[in-house]
């Protein structure tokens, strides 16, 4: 049967993307971030899994405000970059896993969860850039991928406690799948940031540690931030962490199993006007 080992969690911002693509990791800016990754894409390599679940959101690529499902799956087999503005990113196709797709929007509607299903999608940098984080820049992605796109762009959006239940029902999907396969849940986006406005570059490190601790010791308290508080403590766009709660739903202590292992927390200010946070929770 196939298994959740892990889950994995990041900050997608997309200049850290252009940082790795242009070959300016190296450079005082970027060094002290690249140089927290490290321990994290030892990690991957050493526990590469077969599928990645992956969590994050459009940002006007594949949706326009004329249509924003809430939670969408795709369903395809492969994925390209898509182009934001100024050309895709030169990273490689993403493929997919049809078959594990389709058993989880099965189980996962049978849950009660209204899933959109895409089969034709372009991924930007919510997908590439973790991918890119955790694996470098290689040829082709050592693993498949299942996007799993959440609107936390256009109100209303779904509560960190519907995303922490998400997890739980993607769990139970791939608990029931008939294939040995090794499979991590991603969370991304955040941590608190805001792009526009009196606020815009706020970053509040005080709310993002809490968060992560709270995430990691008490994931059902957690899932009880109101919307208004990430907006209040991390900015508008802060509200992205919700996403993480949907991988840490997929973890086993939340399903009878033992406490996760903390195997990498990096948090650093700032890549771009971004605080960037990662986590790496493995089952215990």
């Amino acid at each position: 049967m196939a298994r959740i080992t892990g889950s994995a969690y990041t900050s997608h911002v997309p200049a850290m993307g252009v940082a790795m693509d242009l070959d300016k990791t190296e450079e005082d800016y970027w060094v002290p971030l690249f140089e927290g990754v490290k321990p994290a894409r030892e990690w991957m390599a050493d526990n590469t899994p077969d599928v990645v679940v992956l969590v994050f959101n459009d940002h006007a690529n594949a949706f326009s405000l004329e249509m924003v499902p809430t939670f969408a799956l795709g369903m395809g087999a492969e994925y390209s970059p898509a182009d934001e503005g100024w050309g895709a990113r030169p990273v490689p196709k993403v493929e997919g896993h049809p078959e594990l797709s389709a058993h989880i929007a099965h189980s996962v509607i049978q849950q009660d969860f209204d899933l959109t299903m895409v089969h034709e999608i372009d991924v930007d940098h919510g997908c590439t850039v973790p991918l890119s984080m955790f694996f470098g820049q290689p040829e082709e992605w050592p693993c498949k991928v299942i996007p799993l796109l959440v609107n936390v762009v256009l109100y209303p959006i779904p509560s960190g406690k519907r995303c922490l239940e998400l997890g739980k029902a993607i769990r139970r999907a791939i608990d029931t799948f008939d294939e040995d396969l090794d499979v991590q849940v991603w969370g991304t986006g955040g941590m608190s940031h805001q792009l526009q406005g009196p606020r815009g570059g706020l970053i509040n490190a005080e709310f993002d540690h809490a968060f992560l601790e709270q995430m990691i010791t008490d994931p059902e308290a957690c899932a009880q931030i109101p919307h208004v508080d990430y907006v209040r403590e991390a900015g508008s766009e802060g509200i992205e962490m919700v996403m993480w709660l949907i991988a840490r739903g997929a973890m086993g202590d939340l399903h009878g199993g033992a406490e996760p292992i903390e195997r990498h927390r990096l948090y650093h200010v700032p890549a771009s006007n971004t605080a960037v946070g990662q986590l790496i929770l493995e089952e215990g």
